[in-house]
């Protein structure tokens, strides 16, 4: 798997990088779980939770964009069980962590994409502004340290600011880099790329591409002709198609995702910026909502920081369990 891949270059031992790992993720999601913990934690002063704390619970999940649906589950499973007087808190926050851990694990999926098809072509999509081309960057960073050849394409040809941005991850992680003119043609940029990456015998192709959703058809019709121009040279292609979403939005994280399955298919979700706010509870709303594989979350700047998903361990540093 992937991070098994990212990790080659760590001389720790396999406890001391899982212990790393942990605390990491923990102070990445510190805001998030600083927020829930205030909100629950009077929730639970009873052996059994009542009728009236069942409710104060369901409202601060929600408050903490778990939603509504996700809320009532977990409010449902924790009002079968009973909390020592002592440890009451304690208790219900390790239960509260197992039952997010519950709605999140369907969705918890490892990515390696250095195996299956080479190159292995991986479309990027997402809204401006939600992490996209930095996604990419850190992808193509963690990966060229691991060893894969790697070839980034900038085919959001609407922002000059995103092949810029590319252009400096590229040369910070050794990549191959492939770009246009801004308003050149985005499918042209994505046949250069997967030309290049079988040229050069690559392991990966990360493509970038436009997020202009105020224009759905527009959108559709690019990712459409990107795909349709690479399946000349792949038939196959795009191997991955990962949706980026960004933390900081909240539900509107739900919306973004419907809009996306709208007009294409995708193969995995990548969740950025939790480090950056309180709304971290709302990767636990878009599992409950969307059966999409959830690859990998995003916990600070550092290409590190991009971490594979594993469900148990961000619903325990989500409730503030270290």
């Amino acid at each position: 798997m992937i991070w098994g891949l990212f990790n080659k270059k760590n001389k720790a031992s396999e406890p001391e990088a899982q212990a790393e790992e942990r605390k990491g993720l923990f102070d990445g999601l510190r805001k998030s779980s600083a927020k829930l913990a205030e909100s629950v934690t009077s929730v639970f002063t009873k052996e059994k939770l009542d009728a009236e704390s069942l409710s104060d619970l369901e409202d601060a999940l929600i408050a903490s964009d778990m939603g509504a649906a996700a809320a009532a589950r977990i409010a449902a499973a924790l009002s079968e069980q009973r909390f020592s007087k002592e440890n009451g808190p304690t208790e219900a926050r390790a239960a509260l962590a197992g039952e997010v851990a519950r709605i999140l694990k369907p969705r918890e999926a490892h990515l390696d994409l250095t195996t299956g098809p080479k190159p292995r072509i991986v479309l990027v999509i997402g809204v401006n502004g939600s992490g996209k081309t930095t996604t990419i960057g850190k992808l193509a960073k963690n990966l060229t340290d691991a060893g894969a050849k790697v070839v980034i394409g900038a085919a959001d040809t609407f922002r000059a600011a995103a092949i810029e941005q590319l252009q400096v991850w590229a040369e910070r992680s050794g990549a191959a880099f492939v770009s246009s003119t801004q308003g050149a043609d985005a499918s042209s940029v994505a046949f250069d790329t997967v030309a290049r990456a079988k040229a050069e015998n690559a392991d990966v192709a990360l493509i970038d591409t436009a997020g202009r959703l105020q224009n759905k058809s527009e959108l559709m019709a690019e990712l459409h002709k990107i795909v349709r121009v690479m399946r000349k040279l792949d038939e196959d292609a795009p191997h991955e198609t990962l949706l980026v979403l960004d933390a900081t939005v909240g539900q509107n994280a739900l919306s973004q995702v419907e809009s996306f399955r709208a007009v294409t298919e995708i193969t995995g979700l990548v969740m950025t910026k939790l480090d950056g706010t309180a709304k971290g509870g709302v990767l636990v709303a878009v599992a409950q909502r969307h059966a999409i594989p959830i690859h990998f979350i995003g916990v600070g700047e550092k290409a590190e920081d991009l971490r594979p998903f594993n469900a148990e361990s961000f619903a325990r540093a989500l409730v503030g369990l270290d």
